[in-house]
């Protein structure tokens, strides 16, 4: 080929140039941006992204489920408080009315023990019996116990002594006579025995 220019050679090279710029440029572009915004963040790939998305709802699905179950056992452990406080209030308030009935069981008891001779087949004190069975009924029913410590050792948790005397029956710090009955449910005094100790 000749080395001679003609001005169709220099058209040609005029039309190849601006497509060759135009490679370059676009080539250059990219560096261009990274080297302008260095602390930009680079866009990731479509994949990527709904990758990194799918993580982080994984994660946050996770904190959520850990925290319904937390919130589920709190509620639980106060259902089962406060269903245990309540039955405790139940049976402490029964409890309590029950106390109130304990001297009107006395009275049955002194009645009975001073019956004169002749009645015992009257019809009305039958009656009168099967009333004092009822209160011990539902005595029986809230497992209430009575306490009578004749000739056990006496325990303050127990008994009340009100008073002491001499005795050659019973050992000394036991209890002589059980003046008026006492009254437990499980381990909860409702009265203690009024007793006599031996000195």
């Amino acid at each position: 080929m000749s080395d001679v220019k003609t001005p169709a050679n220099d058209k040609e090279r005029e039309d190849e140039t601006p497509a060759a710029n135009a490679d370059a440029d676009e080539a250059a572009e990219p560096v261009a941006a990274v080297e302008a915004a260095p602390e930009a963040e680079l866009e990731l790939p479509e994949g990527a992204n709904l990758i990194a998305m799918l993580i982080e709802a994984q994660t946050e699905a996770q904190t959520n489920k850990d925290g319904w179950q937390r919130a589920r056992a709190e509620f639980a452990n106060y259902k089962k408080r406060t269903d245990r406080e309540r039955s405790e209030l139940f049976q402490r308030a029964a409890l309590d009315t029950l106390k109130g009935l304990l001297p009107i069981i006395d009275d049955f008891d002194r009645a009975f023990d001073s019956v004169p001779e002749g009645i015992g087949d009257d019809p009305w004190l039958g009656g009168v019996s099967m009333i004092q069975r009822k209160f011990m009924t539902l005595l029986e029913q809230y497992a209430v116990e009575a306490i009578d410590p004749t000739g056990e050792l006496f325990d303050p948790q127990w008994h009340q002594a009100i008073g002491a005397e001499a005795s050659d029956e019973v050992e000394s710090g036991h209890v002589i006579e059980t003046l008026q009955k006492g009254y437990r449910a499980g381990d909860s005094v409702l009265r203690l025995a009024l007793v006599k100790v031996a000195s």
